[in-house]
């Protein structure tokens, strides 16, 4: 039956998890597969969910599916090692968030008003993981921000928790100041250790402008990333066009060029 359904091309999700089964089956598995446990697969987890953003934001939506399966396969990979070490089942992983969507959605699932704003269902939101937490006895104002996020995306969660309760800046200006402040001690800074601490603070006070800004600065840094390849990789084909490569050039050459790919994209 499992030979069946593993070769099922309409199997779906039941096929997924029994691919995953015989993946992890201790005596005919893959070898790979079987030693892995849930911190040598969180990376690959992580990277996915990345690879599911970048498809979105390419409007690569051929991808989108492919991508999407990936992570989907991180989830059926982790509830396996779960249900194996008998800590939970995938059934478990559906029904805990299908009961967390049907908590947190009142107005869609019960008997409560559906006739609110947006801004008010965010606030509503807030106010039903802020009681969760309690359930859970996370009583400080930042318990439960997931350490594993992205360093950048973890900052404006926790300046956001801190706002809530009137920890924050006025304005921009505040902002902006402290920034200048943090670049001079940044500058200061004579040891590795030291200037490792201060460019930590300066990043973090940045992610606070991109909060004040409205700004995700995950996203923005991405945009940064990919302007840079494009715009170098302008500089390397204007340089190969002279018969060169980055290495044959000089940074004044390739800062010419630099500026010329700025000039073509503006134009």
């Amino acid at each position: 039956m499992s030979d069946a359904l593993i070769h099922d091309p309409e199997g779906g999700l039941p096929r997924l998890r029994e691919i995953m089964r015989r993946l992890r089956d201790p005596e005919t598995g893959c070898p790979w597969d079987i030693e892995q446990d849930f911190a040598s697969i969180a990376p690959y987890t992580i990277e996915e969910a990345y690879e599911v953003a970048d498809a979105i934001e390419r409007e690569a939506w051929g991808e989108l599916k492919g991508e999407l399966g990936d992570l989907l396969f991180q989830s059926v990979y982790h509830a396996q090692m779960a249900e194996e070490a008998g800590h939970f089942s995938f059934d478990d992983v559906a029904n805990a968030i299908s009961d967390k969507m049907v908590a947190r959605h009142p107005h869609v699932f019960g008997d409560e008003s559906n006739d609110k704003s947006a801004e008010q269902q965010v606030r509503d939101w807030e106010a039903v993981k802020a009681a969760e937490r309690a359930a859970k006895a996370e009583t400080r104002v930042l318990d439960g921000v997931a350490v594993g996020l992205p360093a950048l995306t973890r900052a404006v969660k926790l300046q956001n928790r801190a706002a809530r309760v009137g920890f924050d800046w006025p304005s921009t200006d505040e902002v902006i100041d402290k920034i200048v402040e943090e670049a001079g001690e940044l500058r200061a800074a004579t040891d590795p250790a030291h200037r490792a601490e201060e460019f930590g603070d300066l990043l973090f006070v940045i992610a606070n402008l991109a909060r004040h800004l409205e700004i995700d600065p995950e996203e923005a840094l991405r945009a940064a990333n990919a302007k840079f390849i494009r715009r170098f990789s302008a500089v390397e084909d204007a340089l190969a066009e002279r018969g060169k490569r980055p290495a044959d050039s000089d940074l004044a050459e390739m800062d010419a060029l630099w500026d010329a790919a700025k000039r073509a994209e503006r134009a």
